[in-house]
């Protein structure tokens, strides 16, 4: 079974913090519960600030890992 394509992808290379966080934001808002989407980005702070957008939010922070200097994030929408 393939996994299936996130319903947003965000590209924030190159953007420096707090850009990506308000491109997540932002995206995350256009997202019904349970959909997800993908993040890339260059900014080492996203590493802290990704998974403390979700802790304090409620969504499930399904990858976070490097790939060489961009580091790449998969969140789930947490349910109303």
């Amino acid at each position: 079974m393939t996994e299936a394509e996130p319903q947003e992808a965000i590209d924030a290379v190159g953007l420096k913090c707090p850009e990506p966080v308000m491109l997540l934001h932002a995206a995350m808002r256009r997202l019904t519960p349970g959909q997800e989407l993908t993040l890339r980005a260059t900014d080492p702070s996203t590493e802290r600030d990704v998974a403390n957008f979700c802790e304090f939010l409620g969504h499930t922070l399904l990858i976070a890992h490097r790939e060489g200097d961009q580091f790449l994030y998969r969140i789930r929408k947490a349910s109303e």
